[in-house]
């Protein structure tokens, strides 16, 4: 198994295990040890996978468990626009394996790709500092193959579910492509607006009522934009504000008191 020429050709690698305890943790590793960068690895099972906020990911074999290695990609402070341009990269790597019908296949807020409104994917951008050297990003892809989790926040899918099957090993290269391709977009920053743009047009919810869960509480208010940090744009009764982490629920959450419905869960 191994990428694309043309990625080889960039001098992209890919190392495969058959167990891991995470591959962001391997790629933490590797930045401990000096590597630089361009590196993914991949396991076909992860014993201690996790989400954001130090969620569990179950990880069977089937999966696709999948880090990408970057070495100073740009300026620390723009860094997190990079969940954005991985984002962009696994919905169209999404697409190439199955050719869904538009609409079907959308983005959710921060990094989620979602599948007839069920979560598909995740993305875990992480960052690490090399000992008295550069900085690195680790973005960290779970697709669901052929498992998805029957007890999570959210609903969630596979594309065996959907009868598509694809192996891991021929998604690690379709990623591995469909990534390199949007950081070349991106272009350390300076191609954000196009990232932006590529986003919005695949979100899911701008212009409806979410809820935005974080541990210090809730918010609620119209998904009005992302703006050019990528930070949720939330238009709470004519007050716009800015949330930059938190899980979204589509609909709008109210008080107990008011006797309201909860948000759908998606």
């Amino acid at each position: 198994m191994a990428l694309s020429p043309a990625a080889r050709s960039k001098g992209l690698r890919l190392e495969v295990f058959d167990r891991l305890g995470s591959t962001n943790d391997e790629a933490g590793e590797r930045v401990r040890t000096g590597d630089p960068g361009g590196l993914w690895i991949m396991a076909r099972e992860q014993g201690a996978g996790r989400g954001r906020h130090g969620r569990v990911w179950q990880s069977p074999p089937g999966n696709l468990y999948a880090s990408l290695l970057l070495v100073n990609p740009c300026a620390p402070p723009i860094a997190p626009q990079i969940g954005f341009v991985a984002g962009v990269a696994v919905h169209a790597a999404v697409n190439r394996m199955a050719a869904f019908s538009r609409g079907r296949l959308a983005l959710k807020w921060p990094n989620d790709i979602l599948l007839d409104g069920a979560k598909l994917t995740g993305i875990l951008v992480e960052g690490a500092v090399y000992p008295g050297g550069p900085t690195a990003v680790i973005v960290g892809c779970g697709i669901n193959l052929r498992h998805c989790p029957p007890d999570t926040p959210y609903p969630a899918t596979s594309l065996a579910a959907q009868g598509i099957d694809v192996s891991p090993d021929v998604a690690v290269a379709v990623l591995a492509d469909a990534m390199d391709e949007a950081l070349e977009t991106w272009q350390g920053g300076a191609g954000f607006p196009e990232i932006r743009r590529r986003w919005l047009a695949q979100a899911r919810g701008i212009g409806g009522p979410v809820t935005v869960r974080h541990p210090a509480g809730e918010r609620s208010g119209i998904f009005v934009d992302i703006d050019t940090d990528g930070a949720l744009v939330l238009d709470e009764q004519g007050r716009r504000s800015r949330i930059d982490a938190g899980d979204v629920f589509f609909g709008r959450a109210v008080s107990a008191q008011s006797g309201s419905t909860a948000p759908r869960p998606s």
